[in-house]
């Protein structure tokens, strides 16, 4: 690579979501919001998943990892998102630019596959119930975990590497909110038909994959509860999945939109209006479903903020009762 190309690598320059200037304050603070409850619901989900007792299964597992994930590539994202809204030109380093783009890939891949395995574990709990803790033991979960994060680390790796290899132009204006792979390669003078084609090919065996064994799963406990006698059980059955559906509808339903739309409806602004969807929104809404929908969740939350409100109120009657005796 040339000195010309060294320096103009020094920084790009996001566009981010709207020109408008009357729009920068509203967006930021709706934004701002989305945010912080994407933050503080997922962090939520994470300590009661990891602190309550009744919250051990293998689904609360699966449950705290989607938060994680969630958590980790909606900041990756978030922040220097809602940057651009206070400044005039929002510039983003090369390697901030790098570190973005990878931990994005990342933990993108691995919500796919995190999310096929709470569907399979959906299938293992209705139609297998008396194997579920042997099938879905504690060293199975593990091991599948192991293996999906150095999966989704290999893949960012791959693409981040071989992206930022790449010859770039002296145009360093990203037409997006964050380092998108497409947006990057617009950007590159050399030939990006290789480039292209690994990405095609990765992100549809992800797709593919993970959306395959997501049907085939609740294929399965569709026809289980079908063949249930009591009214009571099919009812029973299809809550326990009732909240994990509304995810996989949600997440799958808005990737289906932004990469099966026909090339002459495409454009930046529904590719950001997606991407604001399923970077921001998304997580926000997760952990709501989960705790709106699921009984356990309510109950231990409800528990924990009873333990707090109780932890308070004696610290400060201890507090009360020093100052009484001038202690």
């Amino acid at each position: 690579m040339d000195k010309h190309n060294l320096t103009v690598l020094n920084e790009f320059i996001l566009m981010g979501l709207t020109d408008c200037h009357k729009l920068q304050a509203p967006l930021f603070g709706l934004f701002l919001i989305i945010y912080m409850i994407s933050v503080a619901g997922n962090l939520g989900i994470i300590i009661l998943t990891k602190t309550d007792s009744r919250l051990r299964t293998p689904m609360y597992f699966f449950l705290r990892h989607l938060a994680i994930t969630d958590l980790s590539y909606s900041t990756a994202v978030g922040p220097k998102m809602l940057v651009n809204f206070v400044v005039d030109e929002n510039k983003i380093s090369y390697y901030f630019c790098v570190t973005q783009l990878a931990f994005f890939i990342m933990f993108i891949t691995s919500e796919l596959f995190i999310v096929s395995a709470m569907s399979y574990d959906r299938y293992v709990a209705i139609c297998n119930p008396l194997f579920c803790t042997v099938v879905m033991s504690q060293r199975t979960r593990w091991v599948l975990m192991v293996i999906l994060y150095l999966y989704s680390t290999f893949v960012s790796l791959l693409v981040t590497i071989k992206i930022f290899n790449l010859s770039f132009c002296g145009n360093n204006v990203i037409t997006h909110f964050y380092c998108d792979t497409l947006a990057l390669l617009s950007l590159v003078c050399s030939n990006t038909y290789e480039m292209e084609l690994i990405i095609f090919i990765l992100a549809a065996f992800n797709f593919i994959s993970s959306l395959l064994i997501v049907l085939v799963s609740y294929l399965l406990v569709l026809i289980a509860i079908l063949r249930m006698n009591s009214a009571e059980g099919r009812h029973k059955a299809f809550s326990t999945c009732g909240s994990h559906l509304t995810v996989v509808v949600l997440f799958y339903g808005t990737l289906i939109f932004m990469y099966m739309q026909p090339k002459s409806s495409h454009s930046s602004d529904t590719d950001k209006v997606a991407s604001i969807f399923y970077t921001l929104v998304i997580p926000m809404l997760n952990p709501l479903i989960y705790s709106l929908r699921n009984k356990d969740v309510k109950y231990a939350l409800h528990r924990t903020l009873g333990q707090l409100c109780s932890v308070f109120s004696q610290s400060s009657l201890y507090h009360s009762h020093k100052s009484h005796y001038g202690l």
